[in-house]
């Protein structure tokens, strides 16, 4: 009896001890379980409601730090700039700042150049971060990119020293020719040649407000509202008016094919501009009895046929370091030579911007001491190609001259062994 007693009572203080036990560790476990981890401290529910919301709409690079500094939240466009790396906020200064911000709770602001992800060449990202506190515990990080802006106002503040440099020398030269004609009043010689200067100059002056009308114009005017189907071989009629007496004095041939039965979609005044400047910078640029050569065709393209306008010159050439910035403002091959043509360097300008606005480009092929083929590409005006869709196309000579390519010198574009001829004017004496 007093064994069976001792084993019941054993029994009895093992189970109560197992219970106790499996007691303990159930309130251990539920105290675990409400412990916040670190990752639970860096789950979407800590925003405060509708914050997740507002970030994903914000234009600016987000970014949501913790007490420890690592990010709660971050948008795509802060991934992209290489502000968030590994879970944490991988610029100091911005890191700085936000931990400033936690401890007083001050909104700051700051501008920066960041290095730009993936590229060796230095290049540096403009951004401006402001920091401000989020709740009680949460800091929020908002970057803009100012790059894009800070180009633009670099090319804004060259182009108005350009401007001011372009006007002061014309303005000058007037005033130093004004003042020479004075002192030479009693020698009408001198006074002839002065007036003879001061001409050019004015002519010069005048060309260059011109061009910065037309500049301004085809920067600010949407072209398509006035859009209409323009005749090819009229737009080159035009252009080869305005550059004959250039071409008659130094003696060159003008030569034109396959300008006859083709539309393009534009504006009839701007078109007319650019491919004007394309050909009066041809001859401008081509030695005395050469050829300037203007050639179209029909190209099919994403959307609908183009045509390309193609002016061909056997000038000097552009070097291929000159070629990457010969459609920028101002901007000069040859700075002396410009001067003496009359050039004022917003002419290829003016071609880059019309052909953008009506939906086209610009190129250029050139080799040093064999010229220069400048190709503008415009729409195809729609009703005209509709027109002609019917036709058989596949019978019409890409060029729709009475020659081929030479052979030897396909590489050049539109280079052709015969077009139809203009007879170039008498020249002057």
């Amino acid at each position: 009896m007093n064994v069976n007693a001792a084993i019941a009572a054993l029994a009895a203080l093992a189970g109560l001890c197992t219970g106790v036990i499996a007691m303990l560790a159930f309130r251990w476990s539920e105290r675990e379980q409400a412990k916040p981890t670190r990752s639970s401290l860096h789950t979407d529910a800590v925003l405060p409601p509708g914050v997740d919301t507002v970030l994903s709409v914000l234009r600016s690079s987000a970014v949501v730090l913790d007490e420890a500094d690592a990010v709660v939240k971050a948008s795509s466009a802060a991934y992209a700039l290489g502000l968030v790396r590994g879970g944490k906020l991988a610029v100091e200064p911005m890191l700085q700042m936000a931990r400033d911000t936690r401890r007083d709770g001050e909104i700051r602001q700051i501008e920066l150049d960041l290095p730009r992800r993936g590229t060796g060449r230095g290049e540096a990202l403009a951004v401006s971060a402001r920091v401000a506190p989020l709740g009680s515990r949460l800091v929020l990080l908002l970057v803009e990119d100012l790059t894009e802006a800070r180009r633009i106002e670099a090319v804004r503040r060259d182009f108005v020293a350009n401007v001011s440099h372009e006007l002061k020398t014309p303005v000058g030269a007037l005033s130093l020719l004004s003042e020479a004609v004075m002192d030479a009043s009693d020698d009408p010689e001198a006074v002839t040649r002065f007036a003879g200067r001061m001409q050019i100059e004015a002519t010069r002056l005048t060309s260059l407000v011109q061009e910065l009308i037309d500049l301004s114009r085809v920067q600010n005017d949407d072209p398509l509202e006035d859009a209409e189907p323009v005749r090819v071989d009229e737009l080159v009629a035009e252009a080869i008016d305005r550059c004959r007496h250039q071409a008659g004095t130094k003696q060159i041939t003008m030569a034109t094919g396959g300008t006859a039965d083709l539309h393009v979609w534009g504006n009839r005044g701007q078109l007319a501009a650019a491919l004007g400047n394309l050909v009066e910078n041809a001859v401008n640029y081509s030695p005395a009895r050469t050829r300037v050569g203007i050639a179209a065709r029909r190209i099919p393209a994403t959307g609908g046929d183009q045509i390309e306008l193609a002016v061909t010159d056997q000038g000097i050439g552009i070097s291929e370091k000159d070629r990457e910035r010969i459609f920028e403002r101002f901007y000069r091959v040859d700075p002396a030579r410009s001067r003496q043509t009359g050039g004022t360097g917003l002419g290829l300008a003016i071609v880059k911007h019309v052909a953008a606005s009506h939906g086209g480009e610009v190129t250029v092929w050139s080799a040093e001491g064999q010229g220069s083929t400048f190709t503008l590409r415009l729409p195809e005006a729609g009703s005209v190609r509709d027109r002609d869709r019917d036709h058989d196309r596949s019978s019409r000579e890409p060029y729709e001259t009475n020659a081929d390519l030479d052979g030897e010198d396909q590489d050049r574009p539109y280079e052709t062994n015969s077009c139809e001829p203009l007879s170039a004017p008498e020249v002057l004496p």
